[in-house]
């Protein structure tokens, strides 16, 4: 411990002899990091540069750098830039190495593995869209190199005189190592129109020619502007679809680009930088492009500085204005404000907002932070990689994300440790910082774990400044990849993915890590275990140019859903297909059922009986059944009355419904005996079944009416009983013994008869007239015979058939109904017709 304790009296309770300790501590650690935050890594090499070149001491250097900085209304920070920029024109002669800028302590081992990954073969493709140096930012070769560049810009920013003499030193500055050839400096006019306020690289024709640029599509500068982001146009033949394209021709400039100029409120200039040579542009040609924009926004037009007051009013505004927004946050973040000495370095920040929940090691909450300031409060992050973070995300704009790190702090005598995470990021002058304490995370992290497992799916990461990629356990097991090898490099991912899907994951890659837009795409890899089906969601962070600095995200395994979706989709087309021949083959079976049974439009005179005939086929299904009927005139003047159901639908119902139909009559016209008939038809359907999975079968109520003693002697085939209405009383015919056709050869078939008198009503019928599900067969036979001698009661015997037909609710089968009537005694004799139905 630095310094003395603070003295306290003897007798001192031995807590307050401990904190008076804590206190001396602090106090002492507090002047250390006043000395640390004056005496930065940038301003050291600065002062170096100096003594080297005027002989002069340290002291006199930084007096040097303080005078340099107020004659050019610069900070200490950048007049040290520029000054080591100046080094890096000046030293380097043609072909040597260039000399990178320091790198602070935290990321020393980043910078390591960086340069390690940039100086692999020289022969990787860098316009490839998988080629992970094409993306990389911050640590590569290039770095001293750009860093000079952009200290050339600043310095001749500040003689700079209007847009032209911006425009131009861009392309003398910018030029050589970007392939930039001409610039182009557009400014937002009265009604949304451009006009062009500065250009270099091009002839004065064509300036005249697009110095005014109506607010119209398709206008690659209004769209930088309007959309706040920079536009890099790479493919002009695919560009020129979309855009209007300076240049005559536009081949002149293959690629271009345009960078609005950032502001307070929103942009109103955009710079474009034509450039000579074809393809993409690489992460640190984008960076610079970007970095050198934004220099540029000051002498476009930048506000003024503001008096203090103003300034200092505006930041509490800024901050009641930040903290109604923290008060609706979950978890732990606060708003720092830095604290600047005279010479602008940061000394300490202040907590200016927090949102409720947020708490540190020792217990404080919420708006008890408010107004703290860190150094005072939390004294041991001086000089550690969160403070030099802070400092980090402050000036660059790049968001600070740390490992875990354990904080210690004495409250009330006791330590107190936890472990945390912190992230912080720039907004407007100010950090947003959020941590988590790892101590209360556990359940989270085990949740976090089990889901990924149960969704088949993992997160990943890649800091493009570091060049360190992060996979979860389970992206491992989702690409069938040892852990122990490490992430996959992005290099090495097209040789596992499907040639068919490499253009659109190429597409999505590329505007994920170029263009810093969001992307959810599809796409298929080989594992030793068989193709997998994957999909990446994954966005980017992007530093206050725009540059994309870290992309995050997950791969989700969709192998199994893509399996049931296909045996889906089968499962439709299957379906689809059958339909297709279920439909062709209903059309057909009804052709061929009109054709086989046509239903009479009105009443049939048969053997001096009147007959009536309904036939309907079911509401719902595509096929048709295998109800049918037949009424006929013998050779000897006798009527024959038959209906049927076969079992089963379509063709095959139908071509066993023609078969026992005309077998039926064929054999009853040349005398068989009805049973006879039956016992042969049942051997029929055994021996010539049409079903392929057996024999047909059917069942067949038979009936002969010989007029010239009104008797009629019918048999049955498994078939429900014929229904007699005579007066006010309706009664089913005690039914013979008969099996069903097609069931058995032991099956025996009796007749039975009845003589039928004037005025009976006799009903033929199957079983789609009495059948409702859920009911027994009797409650239907019941309801039919009280149907039938209500509707006669009412005068209606004309059309019983087709009425009983009608008030069937549910015809969830074919229904057939043959009505016979055996007219009054007294009526008079009808005209004998033709009575053989087809």
């Amino acid at each position: 411990m630095k310094g003395d304790a603070t003295p306290v009296g003897e007798g001192a309770a031995p807590e307050v002899v401990a904190l008076a300790r804590v206190v001396a501590r602090l106090r002492s650690e507090v002047v250390d990091l006043e000395g640390v935050a004056a005496t930065t890594a940038v301003v050291e090499r600065a002062k170096g540069v100096l003594m080297a070149q005027t002989g002069v001491a340290a002291d006199a250097a930084y007096a040097l750098l303080l005078e340099r900085a107020g004659r050019s209304r610069r900070t200490v920070l950048e007049e040290c830039w520029i000054t080591l920029g100046q080094v890096h024109e000046r030293r380097r002669p043609q072909g040597t190495a260039r000399i990178s800028l320091p790198t602070a302590p935290s990321t020393a081992r980043s910078t390591a593995t960086a340069v390690s990954a940039a100086t692999g073969p020289e022969a990787e493709p860098v316009a490839s869209a998988f080629s992970r140096r094409r993306y990389l930012t911050g640590h590569h070769d290039r770095a001293g190199e750009l860093n000079g560049l952009l200290a050339r810009v600043a310095d001749g920013l500040a003689a700079a005189r209007g847009g032209d003499d911006i425009a131009g030193l861009l392309v003398r500055v910018l030029g050589a190592a970007t392939d930039v050839d001409a610039v182009m400096i557009y400014t937002v006019a009265a009604a949304g129109s451009l006009d062009l306020t500065g250009s270099a690289g091009i002839d004065e024709e064509l300036a005249e020619q697009w110095r005014h640029i109506p607010p119209l599509s398709g206008v690659a500068a209004l769209e930088a502007i309007a959309a706040r982001r920079a536009l890099w146009l790479e493919d002009v033949e695919q560009d020129a679809r979309r855009y209007l394209l300076i240049g005559d021709p536009p081949e002149r400039w293959p690629s271009r680009a345009w960078v609005p100029v950032p502001g307070e409120g929103p942009p109103r200039a955009a710079i474009g930088f034509l450039r000579t040579r074809p393809g993409p542009f690489a992460a640190d040609t984008r960076a610079l492009l970007r970095q050198a924009t934004r220099l540029c926004a000051g002498p476009l037009g930048a506000p003024g500085p503001r008096d203090p007051q103003g300034a200092a009013a505006a930041v509490g505004d800024y901050a009641e204005a930040v903290q109604l927004i923290m008060d609706t946050l979950a978890g732990s973040a606060t708003l720092l404000t830095p604290l600047r000495s005279a010479t602008g370095e940061v000394e300490d920040y202040r907590i200016d907002a927090a949102a409720p929940e947020s708490v540190d090691v020792a217990g404080r909450r919420g708006k008890e932070l408010v107004g703290r300031r860190i150094l005072e409060t939390y004294p041991t992050v001086a000089g550690t990689a969160l403070w030099e973070g802070y400092l980090r995300t402050l000036t660059t704009g790049t968001r600070y994300e740390g490992e875990p790190f354990t904080y210690e702090e004495v409250v009330a005598g006791v330590p107190r440790q936890s472990v945390y995470s912190v992230r912080a990021s720039r907004l407007a002058d100010h950090l947003v910082v959020s941590w988590i304490c790892h101590d209360t995370s556990q359940r989270e992290t085990r949740r976090l774990a089990d889901m990924q497992r149960l969704g088949n799916l993992g997160w990943a990461g890649w800091n493009l400044v570091t060049d360190t990629v992060t996979w979860s356990e389970q992206v491992y097991a989702i690409f069938d990849r040892d852990p122990a090898r490490g992430p996959m490099p992005l290099e090495e991912l097209p040789g596992h993915v499907v040639a068919e899907d490499l253009p659109q994951l190429g597409a999505a890659v590329e505007r994920l890590l170029s263009e810093g837009q969001a992307v959810d795409q599809p796409f298929r890899i080989t594992t030793r275990r068989g193709v997998r089906h994957l999909r990446i969601v994954a966005e980017a962070q992007t530093d206050a140019d725009g540059t994309p600095v870290e992309v995050h995200g997950f791969f989700q395994d969709l192998t199994t859903q893509h399996t049931i979706e296909v045996a889906l989709h089968d499962s439709e087309r299957a379906v689809l297909l059958q339909r297709g021949m279920l439909h062709a083959e209903r059309a057909l079976a009804a052709r061929l059922q009109d054709t086989l049974l046509p239903i009479p439009e009105q009443s049939l005179e048969l053997a001096g009986l009147c007959v009536d005939v309904a036939y309907v086929p079911a509401d719902s299904g595509i096929n048709v059944g295998g109800d049918w009927y037949s009424a006929i005139e013998l050779p000897d003047e006798s009527a024959l009355f038959v209906v049927g159901d076969v079992a089963g639908h379509g063709l095959a119902a139908v071509g066993t419904m023609a078969q026992l139909r005309f077998t039926t009559k064929g054999m009853t016209v040349t005398g068989s005996p009805l049973p006879d008939v039956l016992r042969r038809l049942n051997t029929l359907l055994l021996h010539t079944g049409s079903d392929p999975s057996g024999s047909a079968t059917a069942t067949m109520v038979m009936a002969r009416y010989r007029p010239w003693d009104g008797r009629l002697i019918w048999v049955r085939a498994g078939h429900l009983p014929p229904l007699l209405i005579r007066g006010d009383r309706a009664e089913f015919l005690e039914q013979p013994r008969g099996a069903l056709l097609g069931a058995t050869f032991e099956a025996s078939y009796e007749q039975a008869s009845i003589d039928l008198l004037p005025g009976d009503h006799l009903l033929l019928y199957t079983d789609g007239l009495v059948e409702e599900p859920g009911e027994d067969i009797e409650s239907g036979l019941g309801r039919l015979a009280e149907t039938a001698v209500r509707l006669l009661r009412e005068g209606r015997g004309e059309t019983l058939a087709r009425t009983l037909v009608t008030l069937c609710t549910a015809q969830r089968d074919d229904i057939c109904v043959l009505h016979i009537h055996v007219p009054d005694a007294e009526a008079p004799e009808a005209e004998a017709s033709e009575a053989d139905v087809p």
